[in-house]
C-alpha cells in the first residue's frame, strides 16, 4: 500500500493485474516470499524495491495489518501481510514481471469504489489511508510525505490532501508550532514561492506530536456523502 502526494493530492499505487485471478483488474502491488526462509519485511522491502525502485532509507515503511479470511483468493487459502508505504514525490510507476500497467489512482477514486479493486483490496487500500489519516494527528509521520526541507505551507498541504479537506492557514500555523520538536528550522534559508519568501524546515526529534493536530470533524455534507457511498 504505497502512498504519495502528486499535484498535492493523495495518491495510491494500483498495478492492472496481467495474470489470473482477476486479469485486467486493478489490484495493490504485492507479491509471495520468494522461498521459506525469506523474512516478511524483507519481502516487503523487496516488492517495495521491484515495484518503485525505492530503498528503505528514502521511505517509510510500517506493517499494516494481516488478512487472512477465507475466501479472499479463489487460488486458495493465502495469508496476506499488507505494509504501507509512504514516500513524497514518487516517479511515474513502472509495471512489474506479473502486471501489465501501473499508475497512481487519486485515493478518493479509490475509497468511493470509482476505482475497482480485485481480491479485498479495496479494504485493505481504506485500512492504509485511515491508518495515515489518524497518525498525522497523533505521530510525525506527516513528514514522511515532504522533502528533506519542506515550508509549512508545504506540511500543510500534505494535511489537507491526507485528510481530504482545506484547513486555516493561521490555526495550522498555530498548532505545528505548539507541537514541540515536530520540525525544525534550516539556518536561515528560505524558498520563494510566488510571494513573501517562506522559511524552510526539516523533520524534528520528535515522534509523537504533543499537543497532538486533531483531524477536523466532518461537515454535515461530507457525512451525506459518504452514507450515500457507503
Amino acid at each position: 500500500m504505497i502512498l504519495t502526494l502528486r499535484e498535492s493530492r493523495l495518491h495510491v499505487l494500483l498495478v492492472e493485474r496481467g495474470e489470473d485471478p482477476f486479469r485486467g483488474m486493478l489490484a495493490l502491488p504485492g507479491g509471495f516470499l520468494s522461498h521459506d526462509g525469506e523474512e516478511i519485511l524483507d519481502a516487503a522491502h523487496r516488492e517495495l524495491s521491484e515495484e518503485t525502485a525505492l530503498s528503505s532509507g528514502w521511505v517509510h515503511l510500517e506493517q499494516l495489518a494481516v488478512y487472512g479470511r477465507s475466501g479472499r483468493d479463489p487460488r486458495g487459502r493465502v495469508i496476506s501481510v499488507a505494509h504501507l508505504a509512504i514516500a513524497p514525490g514518487l516517479p511515474d510507476p513502472v509495471a512489474g514481471t506479473d502486471a501489465t500497467d501501473a499508475a497512481w489512482i487519486p485515493a478518493e477514486a479509490v475509497l468511493s469504489g470509482e476505482a475497482t479493486l480485485a481480491f479485498d483490496h479495496h479494504r485493505i487500500a481504506a485500512d492504509g489511508i485511515e491508518r495515515a489519516r489518524t497518525k498525522i494527528e497523533f505521530s510525525a509521520l506527516a513528514t514522511a510525505f515532504c522533502g528533506e526541507s519542506f515550508t509549512i505551507a508545504e506540511l500543510q498541504q500534505v494535511y489537507e490532501a491526507v485528510w481530504g479537506t482545506t484547513l486555516d492557514t493561521r490555526n495550522f500555523y498555530r498548532k505545528v508550532q505548539a507541537a514541540k520538536g515536530f520540525i525544525v528550522p534550516v539556518g536561515t534559508d528560505r524558498r520563494t514561492t510566488g510571494g513573501r519568501p517562506a522559511r524552510l524546515y526539516r523533520a524534528g526529534p520528535t515522534t509523537v506530536l504533543f499537543p497532538p493536530l486533531i483531524r477536523p470533524a466532518p461537515s454535515a455534507t461530507e457525512e451525506n456523502t459518504r452514507g450515500e457511498e457507503e
